[in-house]
């Protein structure tokens, strides 16, 4: 009898391994890609499962997990590099080809192959020609990496074409996916390397705020993120382009998407990079309905789910009711309050209770 389907965000995951941590505000999780898809395609022999069916089931071991899984992704891109699957490699020429894809994936293909060959370390470690893109410098390297960010593009084909299976699976049965889009990136990212401009970052590269929440009911210090700010001005500028191919590409995964600490639109919480809590913090004014207003012009509309949780205050609700955005509730929190927004008879009809 359900109809719907909430997935967290399924980009890469960098430090802790949280879904909100991600490398990519584009590319897929090559964790998700099933190994044993890979063996009816071909791409591996069944014996290569052997490893992977060895890590415990009760409880996620994400070093050996990330060691394993990629242990065998690079052997079924070897299989593939060696010419046994035509029609898959032409599959995956046309994957990579695709100018919405494109976009972001030539950017995620030699950032991730970078990191790589630095052992993981940030971009903002990197040697100063790469870490502000010179021209010079990533033609250089994306010739010497060529095969590296061929496999990158490869896991990400691997990711994308299946969930596209899953993607019409759940519309066959009527369901809808209901996708999940963080409001911030994470510093070390191909988002914040690739298109630093829009983010507020000093010269070099630095945060020089970061963004949380002041002190509320779960936290008398606030919540101090870490994650870099936006340039909302740039952003405007640019007409909100990169947020849009955000939203587009996440759409290409889910029908709805939940927009994520939806009242930072209205305003935001700005720490100084240097404060410890979130104490030091002060409200911004964010791009409000100007923003969305694109987001509907380009989309044609706004498949969105605002998560209005928090310490939400009249402009927030007004502006999401001006959307006609759907809000949340959470049943419990109603449970501890006569009468709140989470009060069972509170609820309103353009709601997800959760």
């Amino acid at each position: 009898g359900f109809t719907v389907w909430q997935v967290l965000p399924l980009g890469p995951t960098g430090l802790g391994d949280s879904p909100y941590n991600s490398l990519s505000a584009f590319a897929g999780n090559p964790l998700l890609i099933s190994p044993e898809a890979l063996v009816a395609d071909g791409l591996l022999p069944p014996e290569a499962l052997a490893p992977w069916e060895g890590l415990p089931t009760a409880s996620v071991d994400y070093a050996a997990a990330v060691a394993c899984k990629e242990q065998l992704l690079r052997l079924a891109w070897e299989r593939l590099a060696a010419g046994g699957f035509p029609e898959l490699a032409a599959e995956l020429d046309r994957f990579a080809d695709t100018e919405r894809r494109a976009a972001w994936l030539d950017d995620w293909a030699l950032y991730i192959s970078l990191k790589r060959e630095h052992a993981g370390a940030s971009w903002l470690d990197w040697e100063p020609a790469l870490r502000g893109r010179d021209p010079q410098a990533l033609r250089r390297k994306s010739a010497a990496l060529a095969d590296e960010i061929r496999f990158a593009e490869f896991c990400q084909f691997l990711f994308f074409r299946p969930w596209s299976a899953v993607r019409r699976a759940a519309e066959s049965r009527g369901i809808r996916i209901l996708g999940d889009v963080p409001i911030y990136v994470a510093p070390d990212s191909a988002d914040t390397w690739a298109n630093s401009a829009l983010f507020d970052l000093a010269a070099d590269g630095r945060l020089r705020a970061v963004a949380g929440v002041p002190a509320d009911y779960f936290s008398a210090d606030g919540q101090r993120w870490g994650n870099p700010l936006y340039r909302w001005d740039v952003l405007q500028a640019q007409g909100f382009s990169w947020w849009i191919a955000r939203l587009r590409a996440q759409l290409e995964i889910a029908h709805v998407l939940r927009l994520d600490h939806f009242r930072g639109f209205v305003a935001y919480w700005r720490i100084p990079e240097r404060a410890s809590t979130a104490r030091r913090g002060k409200w911004v004014k964010g791009p409000g309905e100007a923003f969305f207003q694109a987001v509907r012009e380009a989309l044609g509309g706004l498949p969105l789910l605002a998560e209005d949780l928090g310490e939400i205050n009249a402009r927030v609700h007004s502006l999401r009711k001006k959307l006609d955005l759907p809000g949340m509730r959470v049943l419990q929190f109603g449970f501890g309050a006569i009468d709140c927004d989470h009060s069972s008879h509170r609820h309103q009809p353009r709601s997800a209770v959760y």
